[in-house]
């Protein structure tokens, strides 16, 4: 009996006591007043399982995405099946996005986490005076738009083994596996053959290679969360808790309201089961706090699902370059909470035409910004600075950041998965364990 709830179908449940497992220990650490530095060894010690955790995970993430590219496109027997299957992804990335980003408004303009007392908004502006606000300017120097533009001429790498070795350049992987997948459609006869089994050959050894390492996801989740409840502590929600909960009950609203509506009634699967076929993945994501780095995971949860190899090894790998719904929600609500703390401390109000900015530049930052080191920070900045907001202001919200990042990292996970399911029933899958009655 003990040795069956060890078992790998029992994986989900391992991670969830390893997160309550890990609020514990952080909140045990941190009511006993221990010293900073050792709080910070504990912490270093604890940190080492998640760093080879996370490690792993990046091992694995260029060949895997190369591989299941590869596959998917070759077997997309034809340039049409292609382009159908390319357009419909896209189409329904944006109108996630969209989604997202219009709920965050919303729920920042009925909440208002910003509009607080003077007295709370001039603490908040000079507590990022120091070591957060030199920090956020190193981060951001000398970035601009042309930023974004480079993310389109890094698509195309100029030596394709540079690409395969640089975790930071999916997008560039994308792109070689693409061409690579496409051509191989042209072959004929033995060529045709072996490159086909070498795609698959590489696709079913990473695969293989991420179901071992997912047996140790629970160790990893435990260190990463007791790391970063270690280090931010309770006590720095406080000063932002309306903030915090614009957020959370944003990003709720899209994960339990939006998806699983577009669940029912695009993909006709039901929520529950098929949450309960992907909650691994969604864990990962919590944990990881990295798209990328969940993929394995995100694939092989999205094929117990039900929706096959084809789709979800060219949705998915996609979607966790280029579709990011938590993020571009998180960046709209973060720069509206930034101007309403401006207008609390200098009476300057945004008017609708600058919301709608936001909402715009939120959609093409989130899909574009990804390649960009520190991308969810450069986002924001770029934006406040075309609104002509302080741009160092951002630091006010760097003591939530990590945990919040968490949150809507599993939120990004979770819409590639309903958009791979959707697309599996566009093209005639049946997802039979997790389809409506």
């Amino acid at each position: 009996m003990f040795k069956e709830l060890l078992s790998a179908k029992y994986l989900a449940w391992h991670i969830l006591i390893a997160l309550a497992l890990a609020c514990i220990v952080a909140f045990s650490i941190n009511a006993a007043e221990l010293s900073a530095e050792t709080e910070a060894s504990i912490g270093n010690w604890i940190g080492i399982f998640g760093t080879l955790f996370i490690n792993a995970l990046k091992m694995i993430v260029v060949p895997l995405v190369f591989a299941a590219i590869a596959v998917g496109v070759a077997g997309m027997a034809s340039q049409k099946s292609f382009g159908r299957i390319g357009g419909k992804t896209i189409a329904l990335y944006l109108l996630t996005g969209i989604i997202a980003i219009f709920t965050g408004l919303a729920l920042v303009n009925v909440i208002q986490p910003g509009n607080m007392q003077i007295e709370n908004a001039q603490a908040l502006v000079t507590g990022i005076e120091g070591a957060d606000a030199s920090d956020m300017a190193a981060r951001v120097e000398g970035r601009s738009w042309w930023d974004l533009v480079q993310i389109i001429v890094r698509a195309v790498p100029p030596n394709i083994f540079d690409a395969l070795t640089n975790n930071t350049g999916l997008l560039a992987i994308i792109f070689v596996a693409v061409v690579f997948g496409f051509f191989t459609t042209k072959l004929t006869g033995a060529v045709r053959e072996t490159i086909d089994n070498l795609w698959q050959g590489m696709y079913d050894v990473t695969i293989a290679v991420t179901l071992w390492i997912i047996r140790f996801a629970p160790i990893g989740v435990f260190a990463l969360v007791t790391v970063v409840l270690i280090q931010t502590g309770f006590d720095a929600f406080k000063p932002l808790a309306w903030f915090v909960v614009t957020v959370l009950a944003a990003l709720i609203i899209h994960f339990f309201v939006w998806l699983p509506l577009m669940q029912v009634f695009l993909a006709r699967v039901n929520p529950l089961k098929y949450y309960g076929k992907v909650v691994k993945a969604q864990l990962t994501a919590f944990s990881t706090a990295s798209s990328s780095a969940t993929l394995p995971v995100t694939i092989e949860s999205a094929q117990e699902a039900g929706v096959s190899k084809r789709v979800s090894s060219f949705v998915l790998p996609l979607g966790a370059t280029v579709n990011m719904d938590g993020t571009a929600l998180y960046e709209c609500v973060a720069v509206i909470f930034i101007a309403q703390i401006y207008s609390v401390v200098y009476g300057v109000d945004l008017t609708i035409v600058d919301q709608l900015l936001v909402v715009l530049l939120a959609l093409v930052t989130s899909i574009g910004v990804a390649g960009v080191p520190a991308a969810s920070l450069v986002a924001i900045t770029l934006i406040l600075l075309v609104l002509d907001l302080p741009a160092e202001w951002l630091a006010i919200i760097l003591a939530v950041d990590r945990i919040l990042d968490m949150c809507r990292t599993s939120t990004n996970v979770t819409s590639d998965l309903t958009i791979a399911a959707i697309v599996a029933r566009s093209e005639g899958e049946e997802l039979p364990e997790v389809r409506t009655a």
